[in-house]
């Protein structure tokens, strides 16, 4: 039975400061080797373009405007505002060089990994079973989409004030008596808890640790609890509730109901969950970023066995609490932390997720370790076989986390990765979908939306994906249908608004494009997409200023916008209202967006002519009038070199263009 601490004793010497030293650095030095290649990674295109890429609060660095939205506002429908304020931080110091954010996670989890230890073993008084702990923790497979996702910043971030707050704790059980000791307990859970609010059940983590290994309780083996230390966790359950509060009010738009996802499902699903993480962490094959829920149910068989798993797992915890305390601890543990991701109040799509095992699964770690320690007081050469054994079971594991980690160099390995290992995984076929759009590789996009579509027909992202091919192969009323479908799924999804704005436009349906883009900017005000395609609409209906105002909001969202540059200066330009028109200001925004397009825009260079021209440069406005009609030649586009050739005509005459906007 391993060795366990009084409250009021100091902590026993086990080991030298050499061996603890030494012990720090290899885990250090694990975690490199395992995450170290992830500072050559990307981000990817799920979650990590709202987070950071794409989010104009973040991206723009520290500021206090940013520090400010990180307090007040959700964050993909989350308020984690220490998570928020890491990745702005990020930004400040990195820019979008995807290898900084990577570096800070990797530091982070590397912390975390060595505070365990330290921790743990001021807790127990023993150093290699503490060190084994913290190295399982440190390198299993398991951890890899918490530390290689740089979305989940709110897992290593929320771990490393987890930890942080075990140590505070040891701190005033040794002097129970101390308010600030106390104070301090309560400020980094706070700061765990706007970290990631899963940090909900810590309390009931330090009651367990009460129970062993502090020895709190007037005998370990017995109950009830202590009163004292009942009451001692009331300002921490407070805390705990208040989080709850904030967590279900700004995830309400993103909580699944019941017709979704049905109760009797979430609890079979919770229980399967709880076994195959255990299953997981013994034999971590086939690990994806997000794992289904099946089609048509789980087998009955699989629950009743994922159910005997853990009722005689529980059973025998119990049973032998007497003299092993550590087996109630870290099974109860294990189960007590699950509890806020089981899936009982479904936010996503998924039945399970990896990342879900970050902190709970350390509970496993304590039970697995502290058994073997004494079993192996009963086998001849103990040392050899336990130090063998754990080095085996670390270099086998760490060679699979590196691996693990290496299918999240870029989107495409992740999702193809996940696409191998899952089924019937819409969420992978969808987004697979999605960065194929990007690409450019629209047939391949449009087989994998379809195929999304035909595992879950109202999902919202394939439905998207695949309007918006269809728009851009000119099939507008079946784009129109997806987004129609999208948006019955999800009415506030911003991108099937703006995308069916589109649409509509092409059709000369103005006054409904105008109104979906309206609807999409209440839904996200920060898409500077949004605010150029509106303003486009607005020139449209003869809506000047207000049109002038969402290009200034575009630009000032993004500043590297060209579509926006190009689209305002257009209008200071040609508009046939003189208030409007500013050649001066035409110019400057025309030749940022040519210079952002690379020069060889026919669209762009035909909006510089006209700023020249407005502008009462003439000689220029010939100039690049040409250009762009010779670009308009080589590309076969008649049309627009016959509308060229007009516009040059007004120059060489000595006139600007005035595009016949519509008015009220």
């Amino acid at each position: 039975m391993g060795r366990s601490i009084t409250p009021s004793a100091p902590p026993p010497a086990s080991g030298t400061r050499r061996a603890v030293f030494s012990i720090c650095l290899l885990l250090a030095a694990l975690v490199w080797i395992v995450f170290g290649q992830t500072l050559q990674q990307k981000f990817v295109n799920f979650d990590d373009d709202a987070y950071v890429y794409q989010n104009p609060m973040v991206k723009g660095g520290l500021t206090p405007a940013a520090v400010a939205w990180a307090f007040t506002h959700k964050h993909q429908d989350n308020w984690h505002p220490l998570t928020s304020l890491s990745h702005i931080l990020d930004c400040q110091l990195y820019g979008l060089n995807a290898g900084g954010h990577h570096f800070t996670s990797v530091l982070l989890h590397g912390a975390t990994a060595i505070l365990l230890f330290l921790v743990l073993r001021w807790m127990t008084a023993a150093l290699w079973p503490s060190a084994l702990v913290a190295a399982l923790f440190a390198i299993h497979p398991l951890r890899v989409e918490s530390v290689a996702w740089i979305s989940e910043r709110k897992d290593v971030l929320s771990g490393f004030f987890f930890v942080l707050t075990l140590g505070a704790y040891l701190r005033y059980v040794r002097r129970p008596n101390s308010l600030l000791r106390y104070l301090l307990v309560l400020f980094l859970f706070g700061l765990g808890l706007m970290s990631k609010p899963m940090l909900v059940t810590l309390p009931f983590v330090l009651l367990l640790l009460d129970y062993w290994p502090l020895r709190r309780f007037p005998e370990p083996a017995h109950f009830p609890i202590p009163r004292r230390l009942l009451l001692e966790k009331i300002p921490l359950l407070a805390l705990s509730a208040v989080s709850c509060v904030i967590t279900l009010r700004v995830q309400s738009e993103a909580i699944h109901g019941a017709q979704v996802v049905p109760m009797t499902l979430r609890i079979e699903n919770a229980i399967v969950s709880a076994a195959a993480y255990l299953a997981q962490m013994v034999y971590p094959a086939n690990l994806a970023l997000c794992y289904p829920y099946p089609i048509n149910g789980l087998p009955p068989w699989q629950i009743a066995l994922a159910l005997l798993v853990l009722v005689a797992v529980s059973a025998a915890a119990v049973y032998w609490r007497n003299p092993r305390p550590w087996l109630l601890t870290g099974w109860l543990w294990y189960l007590g932390m699950l509890v806020p991701v089981a899936g009982l109040i479904q936010v996503g799509g998924q039945a399970r997720a990896d990342r879900y095992t970050y902190l709970p699964q350390i509970g496993v770690y304590l039970l697995l370790t502290w058994t073997l320690v004494e079993l192996g007081e009963r086998w001849r050469n103990r040392r050899l076989v336990l130090v063998g054994g754990a080095a085996a079971a670390l270099a086998i594991l760490a060679a699979c986390a590196r691996t693990q980690t290496g299918y999240w160099r870029n989107s495409e390995s992740l999702w193809t990765r996940a696409l191998a290992c899952t089924s019937n995984n819409a969420l992978a076929e969808s987004n697979l979908a999605s960065l194929l759009y990007q690409e450019g590789q629209l047939n391949e996009a449009l087989a994998h939306g379809q195929k999304a579509l035909e595992i879950q027909p109202d999902n919202v992202g394939a439905n998207n994906c695949v309007g918006f091919v269809l728009l851009e192969k000119g099939h507008v009323d079946e784009a129109i249908a997806h987004f129609q479908t999208a948006l019955r799924a999800r009415p506030d999804y911003a991108p099937a608004h703006s995308n069916l704005g589109m649409a509509l436009f092409q059709l000369g349906r103005v006054d409904e494009a105008i109104a979906h883009f309206r609807n999409a900017l209440e839904a996200d005000p920060t898409e500077a997409d949004i605010h150029n395609n509106l303003g486009a609409a607005l020139v449209k209906t003869g809506q000047f200023e207000e049109a002038v105002a969402h290009y200034q909001k575009a630009l000032e969202l993004r500043p590297d916008f060209p579509g926006a540059c190009n689209n305002f200066a257009w209008v200071l330009a040609t508009s046939p209202q003189a208030p409007m028109r500013n050649g001066a200001r035409a110019v400057q925004l025309a030749q940022q967006a040519n210079q952002l397009a690379g020069g060889g825009n026919l669209v762009i260079l035909r909006t510089l002519a006209a700023a020249y021209a407005e502008a009462g440069r003439f000689p220029e406005a010939i100039e690049t009038a040409n250009q762009a009609l010779h670009l308009a030649t080589a590309q076969g586009k008649s049309a627009w070199a016959e509308t060229l050739q007009k516009e040059t005509r007004l120059y060489q005459a000595g006139s600007p263009l005035r595009d016949p906007f519509p008015t009220k």
